[in-house]
Protein backbone atom coordinates (compact mmCIF):
# COMPACT_ATOMS: atom_id res chain seq x y z
CA UNK A 1 0.00 0.00 0.00
CA UNK A 2 1.25 3.28 -1.29
CA UNK A 3 -0.42 6.40 0.26
CA UNK A 4 1.52 8.71 -2.51
CA UNK A 5 0.34 6.74 -5.83
CA UNK A 6 -3.01 6.12 -4.36
CA UNK A 7 -3.39 9.63 -3.73
CA UNK A 8 -2.84 10.55 -7.44
CA UNK A 9 -4.97 7.54 -8.27
CA UNK A 10 -7.83 9.83 -6.50
CA UNK A 11 -6.91 12.89 -7.82
CA UNK A 12 -7.49 11.34 -11.30
CA UNK A 13 -11.08 9.40 -11.06
CA UNK A 14 -13.81 11.20 -11.86
CA UNK A 15 -16.39 9.58 -9.88
CA UNK A 16 -16.48 6.10 -7.97
CA UNK A 17 -19.21 3.51 -7.43
CA UNK A 18 -18.73 3.76 -3.36
CA UNK A 19 -16.95 6.11 -0.98
CA UNK A 20 -16.71 4.38 2.08
CA UNK A 21 -16.35 6.77 5.41
CA UNK A 22 -14.46 4.36 8.28
CA UNK A 23 -12.04 2.06 7.83
CA UNK A 24 -12.24 -0.57 10.67
CA UNK A 25 -13.42 -3.82 10.05
CA UNK A 26 -16.93 -2.99 8.68
CA UNK A 27 -15.95 -0.36 6.30
CA UNK A 28 -12.40 -2.53 4.88
CA UNK A 29 -15.21 -5.79 4.73
CA UNK A 30 -17.61 -3.45 3.12
CA UNK A 31 -15.15 -2.45 0.45
CA UNK A 32 -13.32 -5.84 -0.01
CA UNK A 33 -16.95 -7.54 -0.88
CA UNK A 34 -18.12 -4.11 -3.49
CA UNK A 35 -14.70 -4.45 -5.29
CA UNK A 36 -15.19 -8.31 -5.50
CA UNK A 37 -18.90 -7.52 -6.98
CA UNK A 38 -17.09 -5.10 -9.20
CA UNK A 39 -17.64 -1.61 -8.12
CA UNK A 40 -15.09 1.11 -7.85
CA UNK A 41 -14.46 1.75 -4.65
CA UNK A 42 -12.59 4.03 -1.82
CA UNK A 43 -12.27 3.92 1.58
CA UNK A 44 -10.97 6.56 3.66
CA UNK A 45 -10.81 7.28 8.25
CA UNK A 46 -10.02 10.32 9.70
CA UNK A 47 -7.53 8.82 11.62
CA UNK A 48 -5.55 5.17 10.85
CA UNK A 49 -6.97 2.00 9.84
CA UNK A 50 -8.85 -0.15 12.97
CA UNK A 51 -7.57 3.30 15.05
CA UNK A 52 -10.78 2.81 17.09
CA UNK A 53 -13.56 -0.09 18.11
CA UNK A 54 -11.45 -2.58 15.89
CA UNK A 55 -8.28 -2.43 17.31
CA UNK A 56 -9.74 -2.03 21.24
CA UNK A 57 -11.46 -5.62 21.45
CA UNK A 58 -11.63 -8.64 23.70
CA UNK A 59 -9.68 -10.42 20.57
CA UNK A 60 -12.56 -13.11 20.40
CA UNK A 61 -14.16 -14.55 17.24
CA UNK A 62 -17.11 -15.90 19.27
CA UNK A 63 -21.43 -15.95 19.32
CA UNK A 64 -21.86 -15.17 22.65
CA UNK A 65 -22.23 -17.11 25.22
CA UNK A 66 -24.09 -14.38 27.03
CA UNK A 67 -26.19 -13.69 24.51
CA UNK A 68 -27.42 -17.00 24.02
CA UNK A 69 -28.32 -17.03 28.20
CA UNK A 70 -30.47 -13.96 27.97
CA UNK A 71 -32.15 -15.36 24.39
CA UNK A 72 -33.25 -18.74 26.76
CA UNK A 73 -34.00 -17.16 30.25
CA UNK A 74 -36.15 -14.17 28.06
CA UNK A 75 -37.15 -16.26 24.83
CA UNK A 76 -35.57 -13.87 23.07
CA UNK A 77 -36.18 -15.11 19.59
CA UNK A 78 -33.81 -12.24 17.89
CA UNK A 79 -30.84 -12.94 20.16
CA UNK A 80 -30.75 -16.28 19.59
CA UNK A 81 -30.78 -15.80 16.15
CA UNK A 82 -27.77 -13.08 16.67
CA UNK A 83 -25.59 -15.83 18.45
CA UNK A 84 -26.84 -18.57 15.17
CA UNK A 85 -25.02 -16.13 12.45
CA UNK A 86 -22.04 -15.30 14.57
CA UNK A 87 -21.02 -19.28 15.17
CA UNK A 88 -21.30 -19.72 11.32
CA UNK A 89 -19.26 -16.83 10.78
CA UNK A 90 -16.98 -17.19 13.18
CA UNK A 91 -15.51 -20.15 10.78
CA UNK A 92 -14.96 -17.75 8.22
CA UNK A 93 -12.62 -15.96 10.42
CA UNK A 94 -10.81 -18.52 11.11
CA UNK A 95 -10.84 -20.33 7.88
CA UNK A 96 -9.71 -16.78 5.48
CA UNK A 97 -6.92 -15.55 7.36
CA UNK A 98 -5.25 -18.48 9.01
CA UNK A 99 -2.20 -16.53 10.12
CA UNK A 100 -4.22 -14.01 12.41
CA UNK A 101 -6.41 -15.80 14.41
CA UNK A 102 -6.82 -19.31 15.66
CA UNK A 103 -8.68 -21.72 17.91
CA UNK A 104 -9.10 -21.00 21.77
CA UNK A 105 -9.99 -23.16 24.28
CA UNK A 106 -11.88 -21.29 27.14
CA UNK A 107 -12.77 -22.51 30.95
CA UNK A 108 -14.94 -21.42 32.75
CA UNK A 109 -14.89 -22.40 36.87
CA UNK A 110 -17.42 -23.55 38.78
CA UNK A 111 -17.82 -23.89 42.41
CA UNK A 112 -21.04 -25.77 42.63
CA UNK A 113 -22.34 -29.35 41.43
CA UNK A 114 -25.96 -27.23 39.86
CA UNK A 115 -23.46 -24.22 38.47
CA UNK A 116 -21.45 -27.32 36.29
CA UNK A 117 -24.61 -28.88 35.48
CA UNK A 118 -26.33 -25.06 34.00
CA UNK A 119 -23.08 -24.29 32.16
CA UNK A 120 -22.55 -27.65 30.50
CA UNK A 121 -26.01 -27.43 29.62
CA UNK A 122 -25.69 -24.14 28.15
CA UNK A 123 -22.56 -24.97 26.43
CA UNK A 124 -23.85 -28.27 25.01
CA UNK A 125 -26.81 -25.39 23.32
CA UNK A 126 -23.88 -23.51 22.25
CA UNK A 127 -22.10 -26.22 20.79
CA UNK A 128 -25.23 -27.65 18.90
CA UNK A 129 -26.17 -24.05 17.54
CA UNK A 130 -23.18 -23.73 15.92
CA UNK A 131 -23.16 -27.33 14.01
CA UNK A 132 -20.73 -28.87 11.71
CA UNK A 133 -19.07 -25.18 12.55
CA UNK A 134 -18.38 -26.44 15.94
CA UNK A 135 -14.44 -25.93 16.70
CA UNK A 136 -14.65 -29.05 19.21
CA UNK A 137 -17.03 -30.61 21.84
CA UNK A 138 -17.56 -28.81 25.01
CA UNK A 139 -16.95 -31.07 28.33
CA UNK A 140 -17.57 -30.78 31.61
CA UNK A 141 -14.03 -31.20 33.83
CA UNK A 142 -13.77 -31.96 37.62
CA UNK A 143 -11.64 -30.16 40.03
CA UNK A 144 -8.61 -32.32 39.13
CA UNK A 145 -8.87 -32.36 35.01
CA UNK A 146 -9.48 -28.44 35.56
CA UNK A 147 -6.50 -27.89 37.82
CA UNK A 148 -4.03 -29.86 35.32
CA UNK A 149 -5.40 -27.74 32.57
CA UNK A 150 -4.86 -24.54 34.37
CA UNK A 151 -2.64 -24.76 37.47
CA UNK A 152 -2.58 -21.22 38.25
CA UNK A 153 -6.51 -21.16 38.97
CA UNK A 154 -7.42 -20.96 42.60
CA UNK A 155 -8.35 -24.10 44.43
CA UNK A 156 -10.24 -23.23 47.27
CA UNK A 157 -14.17 -22.85 46.27
CA UNK A 158 -12.93 -24.82 43.15
CA UNK A 159 -15.82 -27.49 42.30
CA UNK A 160 -15.28 -28.46 38.35
CA UNK A 161 -15.34 -26.32 35.09
CA UNK A 162 -16.94 -26.55 31.88
CA UNK A 163 -14.51 -25.73 28.62
CA UNK A 164 -15.90 -25.04 25.14
CA UNK A 165 -13.99 -23.63 22.25
CA UNK A 166 -14.37 -20.20 20.58
CA UNK A 167 -11.51 -18.31 18.68
CA UNK A 168 -9.19 -15.70 18.87
CA UNK A 169 -8.23 -12.94 16.71
CA UNK A 170 -4.93 -10.09 16.04
CA UNK A 171 -7.72 -7.37 15.68
CA UNK A 172 -5.67 -4.49 14.67
CA UNK A 173 -3.65 -6.71 11.67
CA UNK A 174 -7.06 -8.60 10.93
CA UNK A 175 -8.48 -5.32 9.66
CA UNK A 176 -5.45 -4.08 7.93
CA UNK A 177 -5.54 -7.39 5.95
CA UNK A 178 -8.74 -6.48 4.96
CA UNK A 179 -7.98 -3.09 3.80
CA UNK A 180 -4.35 -4.86 2.09
CA UNK A 181 -6.51 -7.52 0.38
CA UNK A 182 -9.03 -4.63 -0.90
CA UNK A 183 -6.52 -2.33 -1.90
CA UNK A 184 -5.18 -5.71 -3.75
CA UNK A 185 -8.54 -6.01 -5.90
CA UNK A 186 -8.55 -2.04 -6.68
CA UNK A 187 -9.70 -0.22 -3.79
CA UNK A 188 -8.14 3.17 -3.39
CA UNK A 189 -7.46 3.37 0.79
CA UNK A 190 -6.21 6.19 3.30
CA UNK A 191 -6.20 6.71 6.74
CA UNK A 192 -6.26 10.24 7.74
CA UNK A 193 -8.63 11.58 5.74
CA UNK A 194 -11.73 13.25 6.86
CA UNK A 195 -14.96 14.09 6.13
CA UNK A 196 -15.87 17.03 6.62
CA UNK A 197 -19.22 18.24 4.49
CA UNK A 198 -21.56 16.77 1.99
CA UNK A 199 -22.95 18.78 -1.26
CA UNK A 200 -26.07 17.66 -2.61
CA UNK A 201 -28.20 17.84 -5.59
CA UNK A 202 -29.97 20.74 -4.90
CA UNK A 203 -33.28 19.45 -6.54
CA UNK A 204 -33.20 16.27 -5.43
CA UNK A 205 -31.13 16.42 -2.31
CA UNK A 206 -29.02 13.54 -2.65
CA UNK A 207 -25.21 13.58 -1.67
CA UNK A 208 -22.70 13.49 -4.82
CA UNK A 209 -19.61 14.95 -3.28
CA UNK A 210 -18.08 14.59 -0.32
CA UNK A 211 -15.67 17.55 0.71
CA UNK A 212 -12.72 16.03 2.86
CA UNK A 213 -9.27 16.74 4.06
CA UNK A 214 -6.26 14.87 4.09
CA UNK A 215 -4.92 15.69 7.43
CA UNK A 216 -1.14 14.56 6.79
CA UNK A 217 -1.07 17.07 4.09
CA UNK A 218 -3.58 19.95 4.56
CA UNK A 219 -4.83 19.40 1.24
CA UNK A 220 -8.74 19.49 0.56
CA UNK A 221 -9.92 16.34 -1.45
CA UNK A 222 -13.25 16.15 -3.43
CA UNK A 223 -14.99 12.71 -3.90
CA UNK A 224 -17.29 11.85 -6.20
CA UNK A 225 -19.80 8.50 -5.98
CA UNK A 226 -22.87 6.83 -6.78
CA UNK A 227 -23.27 6.05 -3.47
CA UNK A 228 -21.71 6.90 0.50
CA UNK A 229 -21.39 4.86 3.02
CA UNK A 230 -21.44 5.52 6.32
CA UNK A 231 -19.35 2.48 8.45
CA UNK A 232 -18.08 4.86 11.57
CA UNK A 233 -18.84 2.61 14.19
CA UNK A 234 -19.37 4.55 17.60
CA UNK A 235 -18.84 7.63 15.55
CA UNK A 236 -22.38 6.95 13.12
CA UNK A 237 -24.62 9.03 14.24
CA UNK A 238 -22.00 12.50 13.82
CA UNK A 239 -22.14 11.77 10.11
CA UNK A 240 -25.47 10.67 9.75
CA UNK A 241 -26.06 14.36 10.93
CA UNK A 242 -23.76 15.86 8.50
CA UNK A 243 -25.80 14.48 5.91
CA UNK A 244 -29.32 15.17 7.46
CA UNK A 245 -29.80 17.21 10.45
CA UNK A 246 -33.01 16.44 11.36
CA UNK A 247 -32.15 12.76 11.90
CA UNK A 248 -31.98 11.39 15.53
CA UNK A 249 -29.53 9.75 17.31
CA UNK A 250 -29.19 5.65 17.08
CA UNK A 251 -26.08 4.94 18.70
CA UNK A 252 -25.79 3.62 22.46
CA UNK A 253 -21.91 3.72 23.00
CA UNK A 254 -20.52 0.64 25.33
CA UNK A 255 -17.12 0.54 27.25
CA UNK A 256 -14.70 -1.88 27.17
CA UNK A 257 -11.80 -1.57 29.64
CA UNK A 258 -8.74 -3.82 29.33
CA UNK A 259 -5.59 -4.98 31.31
CA UNK A 260 -2.27 -6.66 30.40
CA UNK A 261 -0.19 -9.18 32.45
CA UNK A 262 2.89 -11.06 31.99
CA UNK A 263 2.39 -14.98 30.97
CA UNK A 264 3.54 -16.08 34.05
CA UNK A 265 0.21 -15.47 35.66
CA UNK A 266 -1.81 -17.62 33.34
CA UNK A 267 1.21 -19.98 31.08
CA UNK A 268 -0.61 -22.47 29.53
CA UNK A 269 -2.95 -21.98 26.03
CA UNK A 270 -6.29 -22.01 27.76
CA UNK A 271 -8.50 -19.29 28.32
CA UNK A 272 -10.57 -18.23 31.61
CA UNK A 273 -14.36 -17.32 31.22
CA UNK A 274 -15.98 -15.25 34.36
CA UNK A 275 -19.87 -15.89 33.15
CA UNK A 276 -21.09 -13.83 35.60
CA UNK A 277 -19.37 -10.80 38.47
CA UNK A 278 -21.25 -8.76 40.76
CA UNK A 279 -22.60 -6.29 38.50
CA UNK A 280 -23.61 -8.75 36.48
CA UNK A 281 -20.76 -8.46 33.58
CA UNK A 282 -18.55 -11.06 31.60
CA UNK A 283 -14.24 -11.05 32.31
CA UNK A 284 -12.06 -12.76 30.56
CA UNK A 285 -9.05 -13.81 30.95
CA UNK A 286 -6.79 -14.71 27.77
CA UNK A 287 -3.33 -15.76 26.87
CA UNK A 288 -2.51 -13.45 24.01
CA UNK A 289 0.98 -12.67 22.18
CA UNK A 290 3.15 -13.79 25.33
CA UNK A 291 0.87 -12.13 27.97
CA UNK A 292 -2.47 -12.23 29.48
CA UNK A 293 -5.59 -10.20 28.28
CA UNK A 294 -8.00 -9.37 31.28
CA UNK A 295 -10.95 -7.39 29.93
CA UNK A 296 -14.97 -7.16 30.74
CA UNK A 297 -17.31 -5.23 28.23
CA UNK A 298 -20.56 -3.16 28.66
CA UNK A 299 -20.26 -0.22 30.88
CA UNK A 300 -22.12 2.41 28.80
CA UNK A 301 -20.31 5.35 28.30
CA UNK A 302 -19.95 8.90 26.38
CA UNK A 303 -18.35 9.27 23.29
CA UNK A 304 -14.90 9.86 23.20
CA UNK A 305 -12.23 9.59 20.40
CA UNK A 306 -9.48 8.87 23.03
CA UNK A 307 -11.00 6.59 25.56
CA UNK A 308 -8.56 6.04 28.47
CA UNK A 309 -8.35 2.98 30.75
CA UNK A 310 -8.97 4.34 34.40
CA UNK A 311 -7.50 3.78 37.80
CA UNK A 312 -11.00 1.97 38.94
CA UNK A 313 -10.91 -0.12 35.90
CA UNK A 314 -7.88 -1.31 36.73
CA UNK A 315 -8.34 -2.50 40.16
CA UNK A 316 -11.69 -3.72 39.36
CA UNK A 317 -9.72 -6.56 36.76
CA UNK A 318 -7.43 -6.67 39.15
CA UNK A 319 -9.48 -7.61 41.96
CA UNK A 320 -11.31 -10.68 39.85
CA UNK A 321 -7.93 -11.75 38.58
CA UNK A 322 -7.46 -12.22 42.37
CA UNK A 323 -10.52 -14.00 42.71
CA UNK A 324 -9.68 -16.97 40.34
CA UNK A 325 -5.88 -17.12 40.03
CA UNK A 326 -3.48 -18.48 42.64
CA UNK A 327 -0.59 -15.93 42.43
CA UNK A 328 -1.87 -12.48 43.89
CA UNK A 329 -1.28 -9.82 41.10
CA UNK A 330 -0.65 -6.03 41.69
CA UNK A 331 -0.71 -2.92 40.19
CA UNK A 332 2.82 -2.81 39.61
CA UNK A 333 2.45 -6.07 37.37
CA UNK A 334 0.07 -4.47 35.12
CA UNK A 335 2.42 -4.05 31.59
CA UNK A 336 -0.39 -2.23 29.83
CA UNK A 337 -3.87 -1.32 29.46
CA UNK A 338 -6.58 0.23 26.51
CA UNK A 339 -10.40 1.02 27.05
CA UNK A 340 -12.46 1.01 23.52
CA UNK A 341 -15.97 1.75 23.06
CA UNK A 342 -18.31 -0.34 21.02
CA UNK A 343 -21.54 1.46 19.13
CA UNK A 344 -24.77 -0.72 20.22
CA UNK A 345 -28.07 -0.11 18.24
CA UNK A 346 -31.07 1.53 20.20
CA UNK A 347 -33.87 0.63 18.26
CA UNK A 348 -36.55 2.56 16.82
CA UNK A 349 -39.20 2.40 18.97
CA UNK A 350 -37.46 1.69 22.54
CA UNK A 351 -38.91 1.42 26.23
CA UNK A 352 -36.89 2.40 29.30
CA UNK A 353 -35.71 -1.24 29.43
CA UNK A 354 -33.34 -0.99 26.88
CA UNK A 355 -31.67 2.03 28.85
CA UNK A 356 -28.90 -0.37 29.92
CA UNK A 357 -25.96 -1.30 27.69
CA UNK A 358 -25.78 -4.84 29.14
CA UNK A 359 -29.08 -5.70 27.79
CA UNK A 360 -28.61 -4.27 23.93
CA UNK A 361 -28.08 -6.94 21.22
CA UNK A 362 -24.59 -6.18 19.28
CA UNK A 363 -27.22 -7.11 16.02
CA UNK A 364 -26.48 -4.67 12.94
CA UNK A 365 -28.66 -2.36 11.21
CA UNK A 366 -28.76 -1.19 7.24
CA UNK A 367 -30.57 2.47 7.02
CA UNK A 368 -31.07 4.31 4.13
CA UNK A 369 -31.83 8.16 4.36
CA UNK A 370 -34.82 8.65 2.22
CA UNK A 371 -33.37 12.62 1.02
CA UNK A 372 -29.44 12.07 0.83
CA UNK A 373 -29.30 8.53 0.61
CA UNK A 374 -26.62 8.08 2.88
CA UNK A 375 -26.12 4.59 3.81
CA UNK A 376 -25.39 3.74 7.60
CA UNK A 377 -24.28 0.83 8.49
CA UNK A 378 -25.31 0.65 12.77
CA UNK A 379 -24.44 -1.81 15.20
CA UNK A 380 -22.68 -5.03 15.05
CA UNK A 381 -19.62 -6.49 16.50
CA UNK A 382 -16.23 -7.68 15.08
CA UNK A 383 -17.56 -11.50 14.38
CA UNK A 384 -19.98 -10.64 12.55
CA UNK A 385 -18.20 -7.60 10.15
CA UNK A 386 -18.52 -9.63 7.28
CA UNK A 387 -22.53 -10.04 7.18
CA UNK A 388 -22.69 -6.72 7.86
CA UNK A 389 -20.81 -5.58 4.85
CA UNK A 390 -23.13 -8.22 3.17
CA UNK A 391 -26.03 -6.76 4.07
CA UNK A 392 -24.84 -3.17 3.15
CA UNK A 393 -23.65 -3.75 -0.45
CA UNK A 394 -26.82 -5.88 -0.79
CA UNK A 395 -28.42 -2.95 0.37
CA UNK A 396 -26.75 -0.33 -1.71
CA UNK A 397 -26.87 -2.26 -5.09
CA UNK A 398 -30.49 -2.89 -4.82
CA UNK A 399 -32.23 0.43 -3.18
CA UNK A 400 -29.09 3.54 -4.35
CA UNK A 401 -27.27 1.77 -7.25
CA UNK A 402 -30.64 0.53 -8.68
CA UNK A 403 -28.60 -2.57 -9.97
CA UNK A 404 -29.24 -6.53 -9.87
CA UNK A 405 -27.14 -7.69 -6.45
CA UNK A 406 -24.17 -9.72 -7.42
CA UNK A 407 -23.62 -12.35 -5.17
CA UNK A 408 -21.38 -12.02 -2.34
CA UNK A 409 -17.80 -13.97 -2.18
CA UNK A 410 -16.29 -12.90 0.56
CA UNK A 411 -16.94 -16.10 2.43
CA UNK A 412 -14.07 -17.66 0.20
CA UNK A 413 -12.09 -14.81 0.18
CA UNK A 414 -8.67 -15.74 1.63
CA UNK A 415 -6.79 -12.38 3.17
CA UNK A 416 -3.65 -10.99 2.45
CA UNK A 417 -1.25 -13.04 4.25
CA UNK A 418 -3.51 -15.84 4.51
CA UNK A 419 -2.94 -17.63 0.71
CA UNK A 420 -0.36 -20.45 1.02
CA UNK A 421 0.25 -19.91 4.70
CA UNK A 422 1.86 -22.79 6.81
CA UNK A 423 3.49 -21.92 10.47
CA UNK A 424 5.77 -24.11 10.05
CA UNK A 425 7.55 -21.74 7.25
CA UNK A 426 8.88 -20.36 10.23
CA UNK A 427 12.00 -22.85 10.12
CA UNK A 428 12.44 -21.69 6.34
CA UNK A 429 12.76 -17.82 7.93
CA UNK A 430 15.72 -19.16 10.58
CA UNK A 431 17.75 -21.45 8.05
CA UNK A 432 17.49 -18.52 5.29
CA UNK A 433 17.62 -15.54 7.17
CA UNK A 434 19.64 -16.56 9.82
CA UNK A 435 17.02 -15.27 12.87
CA UNK A 436 15.92 -16.94 16.38
CA UNK A 437 13.18 -19.46 16.49
CA UNK A 438 11.55 -16.69 18.44
CA UNK A 439 11.52 -13.97 15.86
CA UNK A 440 10.89 -16.22 12.99
CA UNK A 441 7.37 -17.72 14.60
CA UNK A 442 6.88 -14.12 15.69
CA UNK A 443 6.82 -13.34 11.76
CA UNK A 444 4.84 -15.84 10.69
CA UNK A 445 2.16 -15.15 13.07
CA UNK A 446 2.08 -11.20 12.47
CA UNK A 447 2.55 -11.43 8.48
CA UNK A 448 1.60 -14.88 7.21
CA UNK A 449 2.98 -16.03 4.20
CA UNK A 450 4.50 -12.23 3.44
CA UNK A 451 7.07 -12.67 6.48
CA UNK A 452 10.10 -13.42 4.48
CA UNK A 453 9.01 -9.98 2.58
CA UNK A 454 9.65 -8.52 5.96
CA UNK A 455 13.33 -9.92 6.13
CA UNK A 456 13.71 -9.37 2.81
CA UNK A 457 14.62 -5.78 3.85
CA UNK A 458 17.68 -7.48 5.94
CA UNK A 459 19.31 -8.07 2.98
CA UNK A 460 20.79 -4.89 2.52
CA UNK A 461 21.30 -3.87 6.37
CA UNK A 462 21.77 -6.81 8.35
CA UNK A 463 20.78 -4.21 11.47
CA UNK A 464 17.12 -4.65 10.68
CA UNK A 465 16.93 -8.56 11.71
CA UNK A 466 18.53 -6.79 15.66
CA UNK A 467 15.40 -6.77 18.02
CA UNK A 468 13.65 -3.50 18.64
CA UNK A 469 13.61 -3.79 22.22
CA UNK A 470 15.06 -6.26 24.61
CA UNK A 471 12.61 -8.98 26.15
CA UNK A 472 9.90 -9.46 22.55
CA UNK A 473 10.24 -10.36 19.39
CA UNK A 474 9.90 -7.54 17.63
CA UNK A 475 12.85 -6.57 14.69
CA UNK A 476 13.66 -3.72 13.48
CA UNK A 477 12.74 -4.69 9.85
CA UNK A 478 9.13 -4.48 10.89
CA UNK A 479 8.89 -0.74 12.03
CA UNK A 480 10.41 -0.18 7.86
CA UNK A 481 8.06 -2.01 6.63
CA UNK A 482 5.24 -1.29 8.40
CA UNK A 483 5.90 2.78 6.87
CA UNK A 484 7.54 1.42 3.45
CA UNK A 485 4.07 -0.78 2.68
CA UNK A 486 1.53 -0.78 5.57
CA UNK A 487 0.71 3.08 5.39
CA UNK A 488 1.59 3.83 8.70
CA UNK A 489 2.31 7.44 9.28
CA UNK A 490 2.88 8.01 12.73
CA UNK A 491 4.12 6.08 15.90
CA UNK A 492 0.87 5.27 17.60
CA UNK A 493 0.02 3.24 13.76
CA UNK A 494 3.63 1.57 14.15
CA UNK A 495 3.58 0.20 17.93
CA UNK A 496 0.01 0.21 19.18
CA UNK A 497 -1.31 -1.59 15.42
CA UNK A 498 1.35 -2.53 12.96
CA UNK A 499 3.60 -4.18 15.69
CA UNK A 500 1.02 -4.08 19.09
CA UNK A 501 3.94 -4.21 21.34
CA UNK A 502 2.49 -1.02 22.69
CA UNK A 503 -0.45 -2.85 23.67
CA UNK A 504 1.53 -5.68 25.37
CA UNK A 505 4.14 -3.79 27.01
CA UNK A 506 4.19 0.56 27.35
CA UNK A 507 7.40 0.92 28.63
CA UNK A 508 9.22 -1.32 25.92
CA UNK A 509 7.26 0.53 23.24
CA UNK A 510 7.92 3.90 24.74
CA UNK A 511 12.16 2.64 24.91
CA UNK A 512 11.20 1.78 20.93
CA UNK A 513 9.74 5.18 20.35
CA UNK A 514 13.04 6.64 19.35
CA UNK A 515 13.85 4.18 16.56
CA UNK A 516 10.16 4.61 15.12
CA UNK A 517 11.02 8.03 14.95
CA UNK A 518 14.01 8.27 12.90
CA UNK A 519 12.43 5.69 10.41
CA UNK A 520 9.36 8.38 10.26
CA UNK A 521 12.01 11.03 9.62
CA UNK A 522 14.19 8.86 6.62
CA UNK A 523 11.02 7.79 4.73
CA UNK A 524 10.29 11.54 5.28
CA UNK A 525 7.18 11.43 7.16
CA UNK A 526 8.36 13.18 10.53
CA UNK A 527 6.84 12.53 13.64
CA UNK A 528 3.41 12.71 13.21
CA UNK A 529 1.98 10.93 16.36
Amino acid sequence: MNRHSQLQQLRQTEQFDLCIIGAGATGAGIAIDAVLRGLKVVIIDKNDFASQTSSKSTKLIHGGVRYLEQAVKKLDWEQYKMVRKALKEREILLKNAPHLSRPLALLTPCFSFIESIYYTIGLKMYEWIAGSQNISSSERLSKKEALELIPELKKKRLNSAVLYYDGQLDDARYCLALVQTAVEKGVLAFNYIQANKFVKNEDTGRIKTLLAQDLLTGEDIQIHAKAFINATGPFADHIRKMANSKMKPRIKVSRGAHIVLPKKFLQGDAAILVPKTDDGRVIFMIPWQDHLLVGTTDEEDQLSENPKLEDYERTYLIDYVNRYLETPVTEKDVTSGFAGQRPLLEAKLHTALDSETKSLVRDHEVEIDKRSKLVSIMGGKWTTYRLMAKDTVDMVQENVLKQSVVECTTDQQVLFGGEGYLFDDWKILVNKYNVSIEVAQHLMKKYGSNAGKVLELSNKDADLKSLLVAGHPFIKAEVVYAVRHEMACTKEDVLLRRLGLALRDADAAAKAEWYVEEVLNVEGLGDRG
